[in-house]
């Protein structure tokens, strides 16, 4: 048996344009700083590091969160043609049996990686027509 490969670990600057790019796009759907430390798993000075340009170190957790917004997004850009629709979905209520009443970013800004990932699920299953 060989040795398992291990994935290389990104480089400070990696880790702040995937941390970038994620608030970014929270930040078009409104979020506030709180509900994105929350979401993405990160600390206030972190988020300012990474908007200031800075390098910042992030772990598998944070960058598998940051990953899922950034496919919440393509999934809403392939769901919807215009703008308003793509950043404005995740604040919308909706009354699907899974979220009750309540927005997807209420719900992905509760914290835990299972609220975010089944989310995203819910965001991916439009595209197919899967709700």
């Amino acid at each position: 048996m060989g040795t398992p490969v291990k994935a290389p670990a990104f480089t400070k600057d990696q880790a702040r344009v995937v941390l970038s790019t994620a608030l970014n796009i929270l930040m078009k759907w409104d979020a506030s700083t709180e509900q994105s430390c929350n979401i993405l798993r990160v600390s206030r000075s972190t988020v300012t590091r990474a908007l200031q340009g800075k390098g910042v170190e992030l772990d598998g957790d944070q960058l598998e969160r940051a990953s899922i917004v950034l496919n919440c997004h393509a999934a809403l850009r392939l769901v919807f043609d215009n703008p308003e629709n793509v950043y404005g979905f995740p604040r919308m209520e909706n009354h699907n049996d899974f979220f009750n009443g309540r927005t997807p970013l209420e719900i992905m800004a509760q914290g835990d990686l299972l609220s975010l990932f089944e989310t995203y699920k819910r965001i991916d299953a439009l595209r197919g027509g899967g709700w």
